[in-house]
């Protein structure tokens, strides 16, 4: 479609400046829609041959000149032009170009509002389930690493101090209903989603009988949009799906967080494989965990999306305004940042073992077992905030001492608590603490074992 062709150019006087047809495109992005335009008007022209608005023949028409259009875009044939403004103009010209008059009959009874955001929702469907596979592959590596791990212990923490003794499966399984929740949160989304907009025109529908709900069961949507008006200006599931992804974000830069401390020779804790870090330009001795770090850092970019998106809808006036065209720009960056961090989390999880050995020799730190001692006092009939005040002393002439709670003689622990008994030393030590876990859960072998069980029957119903 040449310049002088758009349909809307003979309202306006003159040409378009060169500056405004640069300014307004779309193009450049919204291309990636491309298989969704051309889905969504082959429902559309099917619709308006059952209707008698066009006839059979011409459908097929546009159906095949369609196909032959998708083709050449995804073979990299199409020469797309910024006059075109946006995707749909573009294929819609390359459809004039080859079929004429049959191609300019497709516009009928829809505009651009009602078909991109039919577009956007039909991308959206199809990201989720990109995501929700790779939040699952995330998810097997967790059980994959946390399944060589139910019986090595290690300690978590709290305010960033050891808190208590776990095994390591227990940590990494951890993360697994993180994933959950966002492989449920990304549901939801789509099920919000999941309503075709075709028919709602402009913004009052039309005044045709357009067969909407023919349209809507073409296009596998669960149903149809209740008002024009809202069908044509709601955005709400692009901020779901961009809340979605920025919490995504967050829990994969929690494990980048972790990690990252872990890694240091401070901890020591896991090594990353070689070809996941990266080293320096000036001291030959550093092994950085870089993709970890951007991870982290990228996180920034998806909470960007969010906010941008949250901007953008506030204070629209009611009705379909131009400003809803840059919401591509931020659904679309925050998914590919969303995907690329899942991958390289996957990738890292895979490639990561952890120092078990030097875990172990410094377990002895930190009075892991306090707790576990509060709570066998309460098994002797001490209430726990009395036992709490005991076991707290106890830590406190440990320090002093640099003794472990394991190493005190039971007269030393019966002088400050004579229910003390010889079975105290049980329930002493992190290895003795991870055996007594009693609650669903909990950070012992046991629960953890269970846990995996779980895990796996739930990943396989996938």
């Amino acid at each position: 479609m040449a310049k002088s062709e758009k349909s809307w150019e003979r309202r306006l006087a003159g040409a378009p400046d060169d500056l405004a047809v640069s300014f307004v495109e779309s193009l450049s992005y919204d291309r990636r829609l491309y298989k969704y335009d051309i889905v969504g008007s082959i429902a559309h022209a099917a619709m308006l041959a059952e209707c008698g608005l066009i006839t059979q023949a011409e459908s097929d028409t546009i159906h095949e000149a369609l196909l032959e259009i998708g083709k050449e875009i995804a073979a990299g044939r199409f020469v797309f032009r910024t006059e075109h403004e946006d995707i749909h103009m573009a294929i819609e010209a390359a459809l004039v170009d080859k079929i004429g008059d049959v191609g300019r009959k497709l516009h009928t009874g829809r505009s651009r509002n009602d078909q991109v955001a039919t577009d956007l929702r039909l991308w959206t469907r199809d990201e989720v389930q990109t995501l929700q596979t790779q939040i699952t592959a995330l998810q097997q590596a967790f059980l994959d690493l946390a399944e060589k791990h139910t019986a090595d212990v290690m300690p978590v923490y709290t305010h960033l101090q050891r808190a208590q003794p776990v095994v390591i499966a227990a940590y990494l399984l951890s993360f697994i209903p993180q994933l959950q929740r966002d492989y449920l949160r990304l549901a939801n989304t789509v099920a919000l989603a999941d309503v075709c907009p075709l028919g709602a025109g402009a913004i009052a529908g039309s005044t045709l009988p357009l067969d909407r709900r023919a349209t809507a069961n073409a296009l596998a949507f669960a149903g149809r949009s209740v008002n024009s008006i809202d069908s044509v200006t709601d955005r709400d599931f692009c901020a779901d799906f961009l809340f979605d992804c920025s919490l995504i974000a967050a829990h994969l830069s929690r494990l980048a967080e972790d990690w990252i401390i872990f890694s240091t020779s401070e901890f020591a804790f896991i090594r990353i494989a070689d070809s996941f870090c990266t080293s320096s330009s000036m001291m030959p001795q550093k092994r950085n965990p870089d993709m970890l770090e951007l991870i982290r850092g990228k996180t920034g970019r998806v909470y960007g999306s969010l906010v941008a998106m949250l901007t953008l809808l506030k204070a629209q006036p009611t009705g379909y305004n131009r400003d809803l065209q840059e919401d591509k720009v931020h659904v679309f960056a925050a998914a590919d940042t969303t995907e690329a961090c899942l991958n390289m989390a996957a990738a890292i999880v895979r490639n990561t073992t952890f120092n078990t050995a030097r875990i172990a020799a410094g377990l002895d730190t930190g009075f892991l077992d306090a707790t576990a001692l509060a709570e066998y006092l309460v098994r002797k009939g001490i209430p726990f905030r009395k036992a709490h005040g005991i076991v707290g002393a106890l830590v406190a002439e440990c320090e002093k001492a640099d003794m472990q709670l394991g190493d005190l003689s039971i007269e030393t622990l019966r002088a400050h608590c004579t229910a003390v008994g010889e079975d105290v030393y049980d329930y002493l030590g992190p290895a003795n603490v991870v055996k007594h876990y009693a609650t669903d859960g909990a950070g012992g072998t046991m629960q953890a074992e269970k846990q995996i069980a779980d895990w796996r029957k739930v990943l396989a119903a996938r």
